[in-house]
């Protein structure tokens, strides 16, 4: 049997146990060479390629390839990053997952998954690791604008969706990094220790939905837990992947320093090192000393097997042309529309048709689309704020100011209308720790990214914004990075502000057609912005003396609900140019859990809500309420629509960690509302029968 006609067997019969009968029958005409083959990288990662447009070497300009058996025609798994589009070439930059994740709208997001897997396939691919799903329990964490937010609810339904995009398009989905990975600075060497009930009602939860949306891969994280390397974690791997959720697929290494012992991590089952062949070169020796059997080495090269089989016939050919098309940058700009949330606003926006407008900061005409480690997309252009507002009002009618000295050209500002100030964040500040790569001086000087010591803005961004609300009436503070500030010490001043997250190639674009009112604001925060950095849990650096750290049960609003904390602005907070009113009619609590909500709009324009379903149950120590349920509705200005939200059971069950079952409480509390917050004043008790 040859692969192609594996792909045929399993078609005929694409069912779990066929995959595995295939995948057996097509491993056992292979010799051992071969076998130990499809379980390493094939090439040194930072040698890739070179970018078409900078002319330098980038990483993962082509795919990365693993495996591949040319007697056998078994193609290669062919490797390709994300998470903000597909980093091959010179892609669609779409807005960082966090931007996505505001957006609170899992269809969305699935056709921005069909998008990336085109691209992939359009470029050589046929494997995407763009789906990070790790929780945002601090906002220090550097690689915050990669995950999908605090909440593990709407992560998994966002990780769910575009995994599901990806696989229906013929690429195999990588939810990474698995587990509990959310410190950059020290993440080869950082210890995390969690109970059982944290781990499977917070940090395993959404990685559960991916492999249950079909999920052919999982990438291993970096740090360590309960002292194993995690892709070296038999509890992990074997105990809770495969044996608890019965994952098909195979699970690959992060990049470079993910496992620190071959036999250990195949053991445990990791099953590819990537992105070349360092520590699994021992395997053979291995072999011979007893240190692994041959047992192992068929069982992961079966599994790589079945995840190259499982997706191949769905693999549509695609054109060159596909990549960052007009329909893609077209999606990229209105998740941006969708994903920018209106944190204040005291009657100033929409600003309209403005005469003339002014931009200021450090970011207003520079490229700060996000990190540039790992999930750096190079696509052919990206629109700036500074010209996203020209090409709305006119170049001649826009005021330029670029960086936070603003005395050349105050005299200027002061004739705007409005002037808007971008703050925030880049590369330097936030992102992957590309320092853990090189100790050079240069790059600790120009910015390595990594872990934020401070959750607030530069002081001179801070004293750009008094400078410019004292001296200008109408002023809007854009934000711009991967997750929360503490804004206390400004948040008065400015008459509007915008979260807009790192946008996108389009990003320009979508901020002037918010700012002018062509499109209404409907972003929600997925995180907490708290009031003080010491609302978030503790963290680690790497000046800390040590390196391991407890992840208990609460952060975000869990853990603000827990100890009577308020937020600066709430988890799920976000605000339009028109207001709503929800009213329940009816909940439901036999053959399934209901709740149906009439929802007016009671503003002068038409606009987007998202209504947010929580519970929580008072029986046993569980926190006051989790999203359970969302769903993004337009209603027209003046209009009322009638919405039924159904929420799954298994969403709403606890883990009993002695008997290693879930099970429901009997009367739950529903919360719900337009945030958090908003939530706790439309209650109803319902008995689950």
């Amino acid at each position: 049997m040859n692969f192609q006609q594996a792909v045929k067997r399993y078609d005929s019969d694409p069912t779990g146990k066929n995959l595995e009968n295939i995948s057996r029958i097509l491993c056992a005409e292979l010799t051992t060479g071969e076998k130990l083959r499809l379980l390493s990288g094939r090439q040194f990662f930072l040698r890739n390629g070179v970018d078409l447009i900078t002319k330098k070497q980038k990483y993962n300009c082509r795919p990365c390839l693993a495996g591949g058996i040319d007697r056998l025609g078994i193609p290669p798994v062919a490797f390709s990053d994300g998470p903000r589009g597909v980093v091959m070439g010179n892609s669609t930059c779409f807005p960082v997952s966090m931007s996505r994740a505001a957006t609170f709208d899992d269809e969305l997001e699935y056709r921005a998954g069909v998008a990336m897997a085109k691209e992939v396939i359009a470029q050589g691919g046929n494997y995407f690791a763009g789906i990070c799903i790790n929780l945002l329990r601090n906002p220090r964490w550097g690689r915050a604008q990669e995950c999908y937010g605090e909440d593990q609810y709407l992560t998994g339904r966002m990780g769910a969706a575009l995994t599901r995009a990806v696989q229906d398009n013929g690429v195999i989905a990588c939810p990474k990094h698995f587990a509990v990975n959310s410190i950059e600075n020290i993440r080869f060497s950082v210890n995390v220790q969690a109970d059982e009930i944290t781990m499977h009602e917070v940090y395993l939860p959404h990685f559960r939905k991916c492999v249950e949306a079909g999920a052919m891969s999982i990438m291993g994280a970096y740090n360590l837990f309960r002292g194993d390397h995690c892709c070296e974690s038999k509890y992990l791997l074997t105990d809770v992947l495969r044996g608890q959720w019965g994952f098909e697929g195979f699970v690959i290494s992060d990049f470079l320093m993910g496992l620190r012992s071959a036999p250990k991590a195949l053991k445990a089952g990791l099953d590819i090192e990537m992105p070349q062949k360092a520590l699994y070169a021992a395997l053979p020796v291995c072999l011979r000393t007893g240190q692994v059997s041959m047992k192992d080495v068929d069982t992961a090269a079966r599994r790589v097997l079945a995840g190259l089989i499982k997706v191949a016939s769905k693999i549509k050919p695609q054109k060159k042309e596909v990549v960052c098309c007009k329909e893609h940058t077209d999606l990229a700009r209105k998740i941006s529309q969708e994903g920018t949330v209106l944190l204040k606003n005291d009657s100033l926006l929409p600003l309209g048709n403005i005469k003339k407008i002014g931009i200021a900061g450090r970011y207003a005409d520079i490229i700060n689309v996000g990190d540039h480690g790992s999930s750096s997309v190079f696509s052919p252009y990206v629109v700036t704020p500074y010209e996203g507002l020209c090409n709305r009002y006119g170049r001649e009618n826009v005021v330029l100011c670029e960086g936070t000295d603003v005395s050349a050209k105050i005299g200027e500002l002061r004739q705007c209308d409005a002037v808007i100030i971008c703050v925030g964040s880049d590369y330097r500040q936030e992102g992957e720790n590309l320092a853990n790569f090189s100790k050079s001086d240069k790059m600790q000087e120009n910015g390595s990214g990594g872990d934020r010591y401070s959750l607030r803005i530069l002081p001179e961004e801070a004293e750009l914004i008094h400078t410019l609300c004292k001296e200008c009436e109408n002023t809007v503070v854009n934000i711009i990075g991967g997750s929360a500030y503490v804004i206390e010490e400004w948040k008065d001043e400015p008459k509007a502000i915008l979260e807009s997250f790192y946008s996108g190639m389009e990003g320009g674009n979508a901020l002037a057609d918010i700012l002018s009112g062509d499109v209404n604001p409907s972003g929600h925060l997925p995180f907490t912005m708290a009031a003080d950095e010491n609302d978030y849990p503790p963290f680690l650096f790497p000046g800390d003396k040590t390196r391991t750290i407890d992840y208990g049960y609460y952060h975000g609003y869990a853990l603000l609900d827990r100890e009577n904390k308020k937020a600066a602005y709430p988890f799920g907070y976000g605000l339009s140019y028109t207001t709503f009113e929800y009213e329940i009619t009816k909940t439901e609590n036999e053959g399934c859990v209901a709740v149906t909500l009439e929802v007016k709009n009671t503003g002068g324009r038409d606009g987007k809500t998202v209504i947010q379903v929580y519970a929580g149950a008072d029986d046993g120590d569980h926190p006051v309420k989790q999203l359970k349920a969302f769903k993004k509705i337009f209603v027209k200005a003046g209009g009322t629509e009638i919405v039924r939200i159904e929420l799954d059971p298994e969403d709403l069950k606890f883990y009993n960690p002695d008997t290693k079952e879930w099970y429901l409480e009997k009367y739950y509390n529903l919360f719900i509302g337009q945030n958090a917050e908003d939530a706790m004043n439309l209650k109803r008790k319902i008995k689950i029968v």
